[in-house]
């Protein structure tokens, strides 16, 4: 089964190798029909410690790399 891919947008550096990436998604309201914005936050595993706040990253399913931390940085902007 391929793993899930998210694109989105760093808006933090918590710790070494640890990104926090802010992915947004568009959906349409049941009743008024208006599309609206939705966002979560996922922590991300960032190996090279490239990725610095504002840039636009894909990050990939993984392995748990720690409690919080499921998802790892693959495309940094």
């Amino acid at each position: 089964m391929p793993k899930r891919t998210l694109q989105g947008r760093v808006v933090s550096k918590s710790g070494n190798k640890t990104v926090v990436v802010n992915v947004e998604r568009r959906l349409m309201h049941p009743l008024y029909k208006k599309f609206i914005r939705r966002s979560k936050n996922f922590a991300a595993h960032d190996e090279a410690n490239g990725c610095k706040i504002g840039d636009e990253v894909v990050i990939r399913e993984s392995r748990p790399f720690s409690k919080s931390k499921h998802w790892e940085v693959v495309v940094a902007g």
